[in-house]
């Protein structure tokens, strides 16, 4: 399923994750490895290429990440993007300096098209610049192949060694044709045959699970949100009635959904499925607590505290399942990227269940890649492509205090919003949308008085990568039906309004 590899070194870029998604979506499997990894590991992962990430460092730090300079020794073609084009050429002889002024947006680039890495590209194309440091002269053995007004190496190659540098970043999707830079370092360059395939995951780890587990027991704690579930029927459809999940429904997710997982679980799959209602409970928990830092803390503490509970009465299991995918192995386990925020979803281990062996199916997948998987396992496509939700459900889309009447105002607000988007036929193009309760109360006319209720805000992002996203043109029409049926049939909100921040600068949720 997976031969070929190509390992992209972590030097904390932001961007990361998706040049690990984008080499997949070349059909080559990749694995995101901390910069300082040893050479001995690399040999053993025999990868067909490296590429170093970008990070915000610069490369005068006394502290600044640096790999090991062997790995120029392996014969194993390189690409560095930003920060790991400027530590290719400090590295092996050129020089690096500091901009007078960061080079930061959609930039016109003038290439060399001769060059492999090119291959079929125009001679100027647009990418995303982000950097303050560049390269002032390439190393002995390299030739400039594309430059920019303010930056005249920004792209290098070693051909007889097959190293390449690009101070752009090809993986976002400002930048024009990027993903065929990569294709083309992968496939000109590496000379990947493209062997991963997603479609025989399900199958094969299936399989793999059958001879693992055998007629042992596993336990899954089941949220409802896409990753779990497909975890949980990927272990149900390897071990059967061995299988038992436990929903926390802590209350706080949208209008009907704890119904709608109950349903699916255990009627449409069969599988043993313990559903435990404590929304008083997470309530009791989360009254006065406006942080959202602290609700996030709260609300994974308590998650895991009533799933021990449950679980202590099924006793011994041998296996614990969770839903861990691969970014959040690469946000826990490489600790090298710069954080930007907490991590949305419920997690931690907890202390007290006793299992012997954690079983993670999907951490080597990206979130599309789990999505893709749970349509071949035959999970509803309403389940599989539902908006995405984060661990902590409503709680951080109530800015400020948490009640139930302020939970019941988001439910129904936020279920008009998205059964409106449904009805115009833009639930497949907005890739999220949702609607927030707002701390804010202003004065209204409602019939022949005034009011004093609550602002819903609603927002709605397009993006290929949750890493940077624009806002959505939602047609007026829209959302003036939105904004109509909100304020007439949802008590205790007199003003809706719509959130036009792109991220960055704003991020998609709003705590």
């Amino acid at each position: 399923m997976k031969n070929e590899l190509i390992l992209i070194l972590d030097f904390g870029g932001q961007y990361n994750q998706l040049i690990a998604r984008r080499v997949r979506e070349c059909n080559v499997y990749s694995e995101v490895v901390p910069f300082d990894i040893s050479i001995e590991k690399i040999k053993e992962k025999k990868p067909k290429g490296i590429i170093f990430t970008g990070g915000p460092a610069s490369v005068f730090g006394d502290d600044s990440p640096k790999c090991d300079n062997k790995i120029f020794d392996l014969g194993i073609p390189i690409l560095g993007i930003c920060y790991g084009m400027q530590l290719m050429t400090v590295t092996l002889g050129g020089t690096v300096e500091k901009a007078n002024k960061r080079e930061y947006g959609v930039t016109s680039v003038n290439i060399d098209n001769n060059s492999l890495l090119f291959k079929g590209f125009n001679s100027f194309n647009n990418f995303l610049m982000s950097h303050t440091d560049f390269v002032e002269t390439v190393p002995e053995g390299f030739k400039n192949i594309a430059s920019t007004p303010s930056c005249p190496n920004a792209g290098m190659e070693n051909k007889e060694k097959n190293f390449y540098g690009i101070q752009f970043h090809p993986e976002v999707v400002h930048s024009e044709n990027g993903i065929n830079v990569i294709r083309n370092f992968l496939y000109e360059i590496c000379k990947c045959t493209g062997d991963w395939e997603i479609s025989s995951f399900a199958k094969e780890k299936i399989k793999s699970l059958k001879e693992k587990i055998g007629d042992k027991k596993a336990l899954c704690a089941l949220s409802g949100g896409v990753d779990s579930s497909v975890a949980a029927v990927l272990l149900h459809k390897a071990i059967g009635k061995n299988l038992t999940c436990i929903f926390v429904d802590h209350g706080l997710l949208r209008k009907n959904e704890g119904n709608e997982v109950e349903e699916v679980f255990k009627k449409q799959f069969d599988i043993n499925l313990i559903r435990v209602n404590c929304k008083a409970r997470f309530l009791q928990k989360l009254d006065g607590i406006t942080d959202p830092e602290k609700k996030r803390k709260i609300i994974g503490e308590e998650f895991i505290r009533v799933f021990e509970e449950e679980a202590k009465k099924i006793g011994t299991v041998d296996y614990l399942v969770q839903g861990t995918i691969y970014p959040d192995v690469i946000e826990s386990g490489l600790g090298k990227s710069a954080v930007i925020k907490s991590h949305h979803n419920v997690g931690g281990l907890p202390d007290y269940v006793d299992f012997k062996e954690i079983v993670e199916p999907l951490r080597d997948l990206f979130k599309d890649e789990v999505r893709k998987t749970g349509l071949e396992l035959g999970i509803p496509e309403n389940l599989v492509y539902r908006q995405p939700f984060p661990g902590p459900g409503l709680a951080i889309r109530i800015i400020g205090n948490i009640t139930e009447d302020k939970l019941n105002i988001l439910k129904e607000a936020d279920s008009i919003f998205r059964e409106e988007i449904a009805n115009a036929g833009l639930h497949k193009t907005i890739n999220q949308y949702f609607a927030v309760l707002t701390n804010l109360k202003s004065v209204g006319v409602m019939g022949d008085e005034r009011t004093y209720d609550y602002t819903i805000a609603l927002r709605a992002v397009e993006t290929t990568d949750f890493m940077t996203g624009v806002w959505s043109k939602i047609p007026y029409d829209v959302l003036e039906k939105v904004s109509s049926r909100i304020v007439n049939e949802v008590e205790h909100v007199n003003r809706v309004v719509y959130d036009i921040t792109s991220k960055p600068p704003a991020t998609i949720e709003w705590e």
